[in-house]
């Protein structure tokens, strides 16, 4: 069974960058598709990019095209997001996760539902200031 572990938060001036990692164990990443989510206080969690097993296909939220770059380092088993340009309105907690089962549907279409990912981690802070 799949887990996965973030780490590399922290507090950034706007303008600043950051690096995230995900580390995973018990299997390795190349598996599975894996998606970085967000949740700042008081809103919904949001699915920020993700990158598809196999092809290695990424996806990213409007919002943040152009500024993250999604990952992954297979010797490592690790998967890395980086934030360039950060701004306040990307603080929130940092969630790293992905599905252990099939998917359902295809993935390029349905990777920022958060219903189907079944594995997370306790997720990082991430806090911008202005």
């Amino acid at each position: 069974q799949v887990h996965v572990v973030e780490s590399g938060g922290g507090l950034v001036q706007a303008g600043g960058s950051l690096r995230l990692s995900c580390a995973g164990s018990g299997s390795s990443l190349d598996y599975y598709h894996i998606a970085w989510f967000r949740q700042a206080p008081g809103k919904e969690r949001e699915g920020v990019t993700a990158i598809s097993s196999g092809d290695g296909s990424t996806y990213y939220k409007d919002s943040v095209k152009g500024r993250f770059t999604i990952s992954v380092d297979n010797a490592k088993n690790t998967v890395y997001l980086q934030m360039n340009i950060l701004k306040p309105e990307d603080t929130a907690v940092y969630y790293c996760t992905t599905r252990t089962r099939p998917w359902l549907g295809y993935y390029s279409a349905t990777w920022s539902q958060a219903a189907q990912y079944d594995c997370w981690g306790t997720g990082t802070q991430v806090t911008v200031s202005s």
